[in-house]
């Protein structure tokens, strides 16, 4: 019989340990993991931050091309939009109150005397500053709010084309796919460059700063059940007219599916059955479902939300309120990049910490339990496309009776 392979998150959970244990081998003597074992942790933050640009680019591209769908459901596709918009930055906003409700019980690395301070502006120039003057600068820079716009702007204006955008829609949507192929290699050896972050960072910093993790996971998932009592309740109660017990119950299948799978795409042809039995209507939930998979990450956006505020305090960071709202702002339009797909939500989390100037290798400390999170936020992800779905439905049956 074939050997099994173990999973990818087993196997970075693997190198998250055994950098710990290496780093507690090298606590009297740290310039040794600094200066040799450090460097190829580097070495795979620089392919994820070479990623970023790519990734978001033509993921997002393709995300508004695929909206074409707009034209032939109307408003439904507007509607869906700006419900999944919506939820995500709500999804943010919990997500910051509490990580900085918490931000007291995060730890502060030793960083060697280097001082941090995350990059902000004021409101105004936040505004100004996400529509460039030069398409190829904001890549150069990996400035990503105007990429996010670039990105935006292309796929309307392919949309806008008709007939002849269809084959640039063709190219964007193998870039895309290509792009996301280069996301899985390099993902592929996430646990080599945790290892050697990890390693360095315990022997420097010393085996405390292991037991935060606990709190920070405990946060991301108090987020998460806020988010679903708070919004999706409200939804399903006040604008589904459905009761949110029912819609739990009847989501149990997809919601577990999710859970285990942490992949909102492996979950969508379970979402669609159970949204179906519980009466959504079939046309509205093939498309607003997949959509969903797509652009609508609120678990996601939870996730990203807790680890900025909690990588920024490991490195003395204090976030503003403006620097808030740029994260609020990024990671809600990072959103609809993020691919449906097993540790995708990392990649996106490396675009956040860019835009407000926190070191992107921070995302070495909660990689290894990047499991644990990815299995809360895609329940949380998949249930908010259900919401909509049951919400769409009922709308549209409503206007159907009323003609």
């Amino acid at each position: 019989m074939a050997k099994q392979k173990l999973s990818l998150p087993v196997r970075i959970f693997i190198g998250m340990f055994l950098g710990i244990l290496t780093g507690l081998c090298f606590l009297g003597s740290p310039e040794f993991t600094t200066q040799y074992i450090k460097p190829f942790g580097t070495i795979y933050i620089n392919l994820l931050k070479f990623l970023v640009v790519p990734v978001v680019l033509f993921s997002i591209t393709d995300g508004v091309v695929s909206l074409k769908d707009l034209r032939r459901v109307g408003s439904v596709g507007i509607r869906t939009f700006v419900y999944y918009i919506f939820t995500t930055a709500v999804a943010v906003i919990i997500g910051l109150a509490l990580a900085n409700a918490f931000v007291g019980a995060f730890p502060r690395l030793e960083t060697s005397g280097a001082e941090y301070a995350a990059t902000g502006s004021n409101v105004m120039d936040v505004i100004v500053g996400i529509f460039p003057s030069n398409a190829l600068q904001p890549m150069v820079a990996s400035d990503m709010l105007p990429v996010i716009v670039i990105a935006l702007f292309a796929g309307a204006g392919i949309l806008a084309a008709g007939e002849k955008g269809e084959k640039i829609a063709e190219l964007v949507n193998c870039m895309s796919e290509v792009v996301m192929k280069i996301m899985m290699m390099i993902i592929q050896i996430t646990p080599i460059g945790v290892f050697c972050l990890m390693c360095n960072v315990v022997a420097v910093n010393g085996p405390s700063i292991v037991g935060s993790l606990a709190i920070v996971i405990g946060v991301a998932y108090l987020g998460y059940l806020l988010h679903v009592v708070l919004v999706y309740g409200f939804s399903v109660r006040f604008l589904s007219g459905m009761s949110p017990i029912a819609f739990f119950r009847g989501m149990a299948p997809a919601m577990i599916c999710a859970f285990t799978t942490t992949s909102s795409n492996a979950t969508l042809p379970l979402n669609i059955e159970c949204c179906n039995k519980m009466g959504a209507e079939p046309e509205i939930s093939s498309f607003v479902l997949p959509l969903g998979a797509t652009i609508n990450m609120d678990g996601t956006a939870i996730y990203q939300a807790v680890a900025t505020v909690f990588i920024a305090s490991c490195y003395g960071i204090t976030l503003t309120l403006s620097q808030m709202a740029m994260v609020v702002l990024t990671a809600t339009l990072a959103s609809i990049g993020t691919a449906g797909v097993s540790g995708a939500g990392m990649i996106m989390l490396s675009m956040v910490l860019s835009a407000v100037g926190i070191p992107v290798e921070g995302i070495a400390l909660i990689a290894g339990v990047d499991k644990i999170f990815d299995m809360g936020r895609t329940t949380l992800n998949i249930t908010g496309d259900a919401t909509c779905a049951i919400w769409i439905s009922k709308q549209e049956r409503a206007r159907a009776a009323a003609k």
